[in-house]
């Protein structure tokens, strides 16, 4: 269950620039608004859910550059949580904010790969200066748009153009292209793909990675600076011209 919501539309900010989008993970309610509210009002679009399945779903339509997550959660706790994501994701800032405040907790989380560790109860505005200080560390832009050749995908809109003209298409397929020109020449396989941009119950097979990669060929042949090559029995990677 989502919990809250960014008040902007369209993920805008006040000066016209697009916004850090991050996903907060807690399954205290109270806590989880107040923990959004704070980042929403601070310049950031948070959005939060009260336990992991929620989460895994709302990532495949929404690019996340940032995750606030509990520990002590029912079903999929946080250490399960970060790790899942680390073997899809290896680039994504993780923060936990938990009431355990024991090393081997705090131990536990660094290993399993997260990159900050705050106790409860929370400081608000030490939670802020961590985030941005993570944001910083990783490189992430407000305005995340990435340009290949004629070809112009905007992250916040999630909208591809080929020479000024918008190539339709849908979330998923935007999510792999995105990835993939992301991080050009690295082979990401079908498994990973699978994992990062399809449910977690889905009854796809990996096949339908194929699918959508040839969907994004044909949609995006007119492109000059890029080709999506296979890797025979792997998976895919983007080539720069």
């Amino acid at each position: 269950m989502m919990v809250c919501y960014a008040d902007n539309e369209e993920n805008i900010g006040m000066e016209g620039v697009t916004m850090i989008n991050i996903l907060v993970l807690e399954d205290d309610a109270v806590l989880n608004k107040s923990v959004c509210t704070y980042l929403n009002d601070s310049g950031f679009s948070a959005k939060g859910f009260l336990n992991a399945n929620d989460a895994y779903d709302a990532m495949v339509g929404t690019l996340f550059d940032l995750i606030v997550s509990d520990i002590m959660m029912p079903e999929i706790d946080g250490f399960e949580f970060a790790e899942h994501i680390r073997r899809i994701n290896k680039r994504i800032p993780i923060l936990f904010m938990s009431a355990r405040d024991d090393l081997p907790a705090k131990q536990k989380g660094f290993r399993v790969g997260i990159d900050d560790y705050m106790v409860k109860p929370i400081d608000f505005e030490e939670l802020l200066l961590r985030v941005r200080a993570l944001l910083r560390r990783a490189n992430i832009e407000t305005e995340k748009k990435l340009t290949v050749g004629n070809l112009t995908l905007d992250g916040d809109g999630m909208t591809a153009e080929v020479d000024g003209e918008e190539v339709p298409g849908t979330p998923r397929e935007f999510n792999i292209l995105f990835k993939l020109l992301s991080y050009p020449k690295k082979i990401f396989s079908r498994a990973q793909l699978m994992d990062e941009f399809w449910e977690a119950d889905t009854d796809a097979s990996l096949r339908s990675v194929d699918v959508y990669v040839t969907k994004l060929r044909d949609k995006f042949s007119g492109c000059d600076g890029f080709e999506i090559k296979t890797v025979r029995g792997v998976g895919y990677k983007a080539v720069l011209k």
